[in-house]
């Protein structure tokens, strides 16, 4: 475009210099032959004058020369340019007002500084009117005729696409919360269900800790009774010692779950002929089935099979799992030793390596004055070391039996045993085993605690001792001036099926023994009393008893208890 505008005045011609405050073209008059000397080519100029070249800079002003390496003195093109400083023009010295016209100095015509514009500005025709540029009536200018006036085109649609984009992130990061607190709610739920439902099967197998099993309620009685358990009776039988240990193998299929119980030999039972017997006493005479058929009825529980084990088969059954490891409280000396102060054939402490002759002397030992119940929690220790080592699968187990070569119970065959105690050693690996005694009283009889806990809890069943009245009570008195002998006479009295009452320890010791009845009708059961504990019959005399008692005894120096 040509900035010269010449209205046809004499060849004079306006060049135009900028634009006021409103947009208008503001020109100035120049003499042609300055036009033609100083005709307007950027491209040209840029040439000539290099970087010294100021397009902004009121016209008329003369060109900076191009920066010249070859002379000294000179600064480049870039520092010619000042575009916030005052312009210096040849006719004088131009101030620079706030919006943007320039103040003419003395001898000057006034002149305006071009202000930068951000919008291209459409040239005007000519100026307003004759009166000269900027002055006389002024030109109505609309802002229609301006480029920047704000028109529809691409991007608006773009920013509405933006404006969708950020809707729709600002949607999808509220539906991500709403859902991370679904997500939150529903795992609480189910921690909560959870933990109710833990509680409530602790509850159902009576295992809350602080209730004891007399708290339990009579719907989780019978919830225990309800579950599925197969249950094997084994009766240890010495045969160098003599003497029997019962315990009850138990697989609960539902709680997942195994336990050994052990029946001690006092406990009360009802022989074949309805006679009330011991467990000790019904093994010998009444055999596999009559015990079994007593157990079930006095326990009230089902029992499948028996597993007679003899301490040869015991010793044999740990030799081929390898040897069992098992936390001994005694130490027990070596049968086979020939003089005092040898060593012991089993050590006392924690994972005691034993072997099935070591097995075998600990599951049968019974130190001087223990109970027959220490004898027998050393049986179920040595069973569930045996369990631990018994291959869990059936038939490796049903291998291990057979190799036994045992005779067993018709009801009980090698795979049925194998596959039995397979599951069993598969709950004592797993940690889910663990060794019950079962709690009698001195009479033989279920104490409370058994059948609250033992019977109902482990066995499912409903404890029903015999009528005691129905067996012959037996008061001791120790006065042999020898502890123990209270506990082998009680043990030997169980064992022949009477009753036992504690009668304590007398002052001094007597020399004879002395057995009594009140009764005529109990005489022959004293003489049948003096008979089982080795007396002899003319120890046996008419007296007074204790209103408990059927018979009263008296130990004295001569009683000499039998190795049981």
């Amino acid at each position: 475009m040509n900035d010269r505008y010449d209205p046809g005045y004499g060849g004079d011609q306006y060049e135009l210099v900028g634009y006021d405050e409103y947009g208008r073209p503001v020109y100035r008059q120049v003499q042609a032959q300055q036009t033609q000397q100083q005709a307007y080519d950027p491209y040209a100029q840029q040439q000539q004058q290099g970087y010294g070249y100021d397009p902004y800079s009121a016209a008329g002003q003369q060109p900076q020369p191009a920066y010249d390496y070859g002379t000294s003195g000179q600064q480049p093109g870039y520092g010619s340019y000042d575009p916030y400083a005052s312009g210096q023009h040849q006719g004088g010295t131009a101030s620079q007002d706030p919006y943007g016209q320039a103040t003419a100095g003395a001898g000057t015509a006034q002149q305006p500084r071009v202000a930068e514009q951000t919008a291209h500005i459409p040239q005007q025709a000519g100026p307003a009117d004759d009166e000269g540029v900027g002055e006389g009536p002024r030109r109505e200018y609309h802002t229609e005729q301006f480029a920047f006036v704000e028109e529809p085109d691409d991007n608006s649609e773009d920013v509405i696409d933006w404006l969708k984009f950020t809707e729709n992130r600002t949607e999808r990061r509220e539906e991500a919360r709403r859902r991370a607190r679904s997500r939150i709610v529903a795992l609480v739920v189910v921690l909560a269900l959870a933990a109710v439902g833990g509680v409530g099967y602790l509850w159902y197998a009576g295992k809350l800790p602080g209730l004891s099993s007399d708290d339990t309620a009579t719907g989780t009685a019978t919830a225990a009774g309800a579950q599925k358990r197969d249950v094997v009776v084994v009766h240890l039988h010495d045969i160098k010692g003599g003497g029997t240990a019962t315990a009850l193998l138990v697989d609960n299929t539902t709680t997942k779950r195994g336990t050994t119980v052990l029946l001690p030999n006092s406990l009360a039972l009802t022989s074949d002929d309805g006679t009330t017997t011991t467990l000790a006493k019904s093994v010998e005479d009444d055999g596999s089935d009559g015990t079994r058929g007593a157990l079930d009825t006095v326990l009230g529980t089902d029992i499948q099979g028996t597993w007679r084990l003899d301490t040869p088969y015991l010793q044999n059954l740990v030799d081929l799992v390898g040897n069992i490891d098992v936390d001994t409280n005694a130490e027990v000396p070596d049968p086979a030793a020939k003089k005092k102060g040898e060593a012991p054939l089993v050590s006392k402490g924690k994972a005691q390596t034993l072997s099935g002759k070591m097995a075998v002397a600990y599951a049968t030992y019974r130190a001087p004055g223990e109970a027959q119940d220490a004898q027998l929690e050393r049986f179920g220790q040595v069973l569930q070391g045996v369990l631990r080592k018994l291959s869990s699968d059936p038939q490796a187990a049903t291998t291990t039996i057979q190799t036994l070569q045992q005779i067993l119970d018709p009801s009980l065959t090698d795979k049925d045993l194998g596959t039995f105690l397979a599951g069993l050693s598969d709950l004592a690996k797993g940690g889910d085993y663990r060794t019950d005694l079962l709690p009698v009283q001195a009479d033989g009889t279920l104490s409370a605690q058994a059948s609250a806990g033992v019977v109902k809890n482990v066995l499912g069943g409903t404890a029903k001792s015999p009528d005691k009245d129905a067996a012959v009570s037996v008061s001791v008195q120790n006065a042999s001036g020898v502890k123990d002998n209270t506990e082998k006479a009680r043990v030997v009295l169980l064992n022949g099926g009477f009753t036992f009452l504690e009668g304590g320890t007398a002052g001094s010791a007597r020399a004879t023994s002395e057995v009594t009845y009140a009764d005529a009708a109990d005489k022959a059961d004293a003489a049948e009393v003096a008979k089982t504990l080795g007396l002899p019959a003319g120890s046996v005399t008419k007296g007074r008893t204790s209103a408990s008692a059927d018979v009263a005894v008296v130990l004295g120096q001569d009683y000499k208890p039998s190795s049981d």
